[in-house]
């Protein structure tokens, strides 16, 4: 190793993509600890404040985690940390950070722990002052020759010098023909300010003449930081450098006189008291950084002066003294003792590299162990370990991470819908051309059982359902304490959303720093999308849900939907949505069977789905527990596959709506540079009918980005109306084939995989590469269809004929006796027998028939199972004309 190299002490990267520069760096004993030893501040523009005690073990050791005292992220960049006697009433050491609207002064305290990297360190906000101008640099001192305490002088961007007495604002000054700030530090010899100007010049003005000058309105004085100026200032001396200064420090050591150092852009000024120069030295680098220090020569003064190079140059007055490597260049230098080693040099780089360096060769650190020449009590030593291990196992529980039972979670959420619609709507802005949308009261109540720090809940609804505030942000909530918001819930585009829940999610922060989030799920009542109707007889799309319990009656199940004094709507009912679509509901009156029947299939699905709910609901309250709904019709694949090419069809016009409008724009460019040429030219030229041709394309390409909105609405219309066609056929499928809870959910991973539908992911290759890999493992005939390979990349198919191929392909499978599941050991497809006495289905029959002829896709040997299921001595159509109410 050269010697000509900073010796690396210490060093850490501070967090990442972070900026740092000149202010940002302050070395103090900041928590008071009295030992003599400085800590190491740094602030980043990120807003992070960090609070290091480097102790390696041996020099150029890696970072420790008790290193860092202190991190905590402020919420404006920081400018500026100084450590000075800020607070009134006590000479103790406080941290002072520089917003650049704020000014905050915090007290730095560390609590012992247990062990040895277990002190807890935090800051306290002892005050602040909300700035009208914003700051550039600071400094602090004690102004007016005060006594154990320091004040502080903040410059703005503007050229005010606004001075605070500790909690209190002091007054404010303009500094005279101001342009751009410039450094600014305090002579306490000579109680004045000295900066550099824009007219690079070297600038001190008294206290007191700050102090005496009155502004222009007195009676204004009252204001905090008033934005009128004041008097002219008279400026004490003034030296032309002829440069622009980066640093300005003031130094008075016993030994030596006291002095201004100035470093400039390529010289390095050293002033008396009254201005005038001492000595100076041309320099013959561009320099980054410099920090004077007390010399061992009397009457001398070290510099330290980084600059752009890397390299770190020792100056005794004027004379190089030494020259080190950096591995960074600096943009603050320090010179702080650390551990026992006094004049340790700090420098930061505006990346965030802090490093602890020395000049020169190793220092013996090594320190002679002790020898301890007790005998050794193996019983002490077990229990002591015994003893370690329970505070180690104590101390490592998993309760503040693993979820907790709903009786011991630190913080409830709960949601209560109201029963009844609002009597007045706070429907906004929707777009429903009912005469009249609904909307109904969800209570919302979070109880604490702990400190909850800066909770905040999200209400969410699946569009096209809406919230009139979706989101929450509260105060820390205490213990034992709790907080209620009251919202509505209502219907805002113009079409039947495919789910009636909502979710709550409330993220909060234990007093130990951990994250946590609580949630809670509730369902919306019918009632918000659809009103009762009068029932309709015909209908393109009819289901039938077969039960094994006498049907119930509809005044008792639907009683919001339902007029007690008429009793004909006791099996007959009639829905009609707010979009304007019908659903009828009929229960049969000799069999245990439901009717839904609609126009469109996926108005189907919400009837059916609350149906289903309020006969548990019902069967549920009465002690039920063998009630089972199944179905045993024919999937309505059909109608299905045509919302999907709907769907799909939608997709492609979005993608030729984008390349056109990328054409019309690239020849709108094309058009305006030729037109542009021609203005530029100075001998005038006819447009040629440029300018008509850049309207032309201008209207169509507003023409074209009106169609390609208008598209993108349909499409999230036709996405809504597939997602409710795909929750109606997983439910019919369910109920066919009668799947437990996991295959339910693994048939919802495979058909709904995705919340929102985008052009660079979309329902139809996702679902269709789930499909494909269900075919191939737990639904494969043999092992050469689980060797086949799926591609891993989802791109969008040119057509949905291989989708509907294998969602076809799919339910066969399934009606064969196939059952979902992810683990490997059902790679292996066995041939079951259906329950219900069904016979499994020929597999070549089964391969040919792909595309299913008729209105509703059916099963070979299906009817069988409708007839298996029908009354005994019935023929088909009498088993169907049984079950018609």
């Amino acid at each position: 190793m050269s010697l000509f190299k900073a010796r690396d002490w210490w060093s850490t990267i501070l967090g990442e993509k972070e900026e740092f520069d000149q202010g940002c760096l302050c070395v103090a004993d900041v928590d008071n600890s009295g030992s003599g030893q400085d800590k190491i501040i740094v602030g980043s523009y990120m807003g992070y404040l960090r609070i290091f005690n480097p102790h390696p073990v041996k020099p150029g050791d890696e970072v420790q985690p008790e290193d860092l005292l202190l991190e905590v992220q402020l919420r404006e960049p920081i400018l500026q940390v100084e450590v000075g006697k800020f607070v009134s009433g006590t000479e103790g050491l406080h941290l002072a950070v520089l917003h650049c609207r704020k000014l905050c002064v915090y007290a730095v305290s560390g609590t012992l722990g247990n062990v040895e990297h277990g002190n807890q360190y935090q800051i306290k906000l002892m005050y602040e002052h909300n700035l009208q101008r914003t700051a550039c640099n600071m400094t602090y001192g004690p102004f007016g020759g005060v006594k154990g305490r320091d004040l502080i002088c903040i410059q703005s961007m503007d050229g005010m010098l606004m001075l605070f007495e500790q909690e209190s604002y002091a007054f404010g000054r303009f500094l005279p023909g101001f342009l751009l700030p410039g450094p600014l530090t305090y002579s306490s010899r000579t109680d004045s300010f000295i900066t550099v100007s824009s007219c690079r010049q070297v600038e001190s003005y008294k206290y007191q003449v700050l102090a005496f000058a009155t502004d222009a309105d007195e009676r204004q004085e009252t204001e905090q930081q008033k934005l009128s100026s004041g008097k002219r200032l008279a400026v004490d001396w003034v030296l032309n450098i002829g440069e622009q200064a980066l640093d300005i420090c003031v130094v008075s050591f016993n030994q030596a006189v006291s002095s201004v150092f100035v470093l400039g852009e390529r010289n390095f000024f050293c002033l008396k008291d009254n201005g005038q120069i001492r000595f100076m030295k041309k320099l013959d680098y561009s320099p980054s950084c410099f920090i004077p220090y007390c010399s061992v020569k009397e009457g001398t003064i070290n510099t330290l002066v980084g600059n752009h190079s890397k390299m770190l140059n020792v100056y005794q007055d004027v004379t190089l003294k030494w020259a080190a490597q950096l591995p960074h260049v600096p943009v603050s230098v320090k010179v702080a003792n650390l551990q026992d080693l006094k004049g340790v040099i700090v420098t930061l780089s505006d990346s965030g590299h802090l490093q602890c360096s020395y000049l020169g060769t190793d220092p013996s650190l090594f320190q002679a162990p002790r020898v301890d020449s007790r005998e050794i009590n193996y019983e002490e030593f077990d229990a002591e370990m015994k003893e370690l291990q329970k505070v180690i196992k104590e101390a490592t529980k998993t309760e503040d991470i693993l979820p907790k039972s709903e009786k011991h979670r630190d913080l409830i959420v709960t949601a209560e819908v109201s029963p009844d619609l609002d009597a007045e709507s706070q429907a906004i802005d929707s777009e429903v051309k009912a005469e009249a949308v609904p909307s109904v009261t969800v209570k919302i109540t979070i109880q604490s059982r702990v400190t909850a720090q800066k909770p905040n809940l999200t209400v969410c609804v699946q569009a096209p359902l809406a919230v009139t505030c979706d989101q929450f942000v509260f105060d820390d909530l205490e213990p034992d304490s709790s907080e209620t918001v009251v919202l509505s819930v209502f219907l805002k585009g113009n079409c039947s959303p495919s789910e009636l829940e909502g979710n709550c999610v409330v993220s909060y922060s234990t007093p130990t720093g951990i994250l946590k989030v609580a949630q809670c799920n509730f369902r919306l009542p019918l009632r918000l999308i659809c009103f009762p109707a009068q029932p309709s007889k015909a209908a393109n799309h009819k289901l039938t849900i077969d039960t094994n319990k006498p049907p119930i009656s509809f005044l008792t199940i639907f009683p919001d939907f339902v007029d007690p004094s008429e009793d004909d709507q006791a099996n007959v009912l009639g829905f009609q949505f707010l979009t304007g679509s019908k659903t009828t509901l009929l229960a049969s009156k000799t069999s245990q069977r439901y009717r839904i029947q609609s126009d469109q299939l996926e108005d189907l699905w919400l009837i059916t789905k609350e149906l289903t709910l309020r006969l548990e609901e019902h069967f549920k309250k009465q002690k039920c527990k063998d009630f089972a709904c199944t179905f045993s019709g024919s999937i309505p694949l059909q109608e299905y596959f045509e919302l999907i090419d709907r769907h799909f069809e939608l997709r492609l016009n979005a993608e030729k709506f984008q390349e056109l409008l990328s054409e019309r724009a690239v020849q709108f460019r094309a058009i305006e540079r030729r037109l542009l040429t021609r203005f530029k030219d100075k001998t005038p030229a006819p447009l040629q009918h440029l300018d008509t041709l850049l309207e032309g394309t201008f209207r169509e390409v507003i023409a074209l980005a009106d169609a390609a909105e208008e598209n993108q609405a349909n499409m999230f219309q036709a996405f809504t109306k597939l997602k409710s066609a795909t929750h109606l056929v997983i439910m019919l499928i369910s109920l066919w084939q009668k799947l437990s809870t996991d295959q339910v959910a693994i048939l919802e991973a495979t058909f709904l995989p995705l919340a929102e539908d985008t052009q660079e992911l979309g329902w139809e290759e996702t679902v269709d590469a789930a499909i494909s890999y269900l075919l191939r493992t737990c639904l494969s005939k043999s092992s050469k269809e689980q060797a086949l390979t799926l591609s891993s990349q989802l791109c969008m198919p040119k057509d949905t004929s291989r989708l509907k191929k294998n969602i076809t392909l799919f339910c066969d499978r399934l009606a064969k006796g196939g059952r979902l599941s992810l683990s490997t050991d059902s790679a292996t497809q066995q041939t079951a027998v259906m329950p219900g006495g069904c016979t499994t289905i020929p597999e070549s029959d089964l391969e040919e028939r792909t595309v299913i002829p008729g209105s509703t896709a059916t099963f070979p040997n299906h009817g069988q199972i409708a007839k298996q299921k029908s009354k005994p001595g019935l023929s088909e159509d009498a088993a169907e004309e049984a079950g018609k109410p």
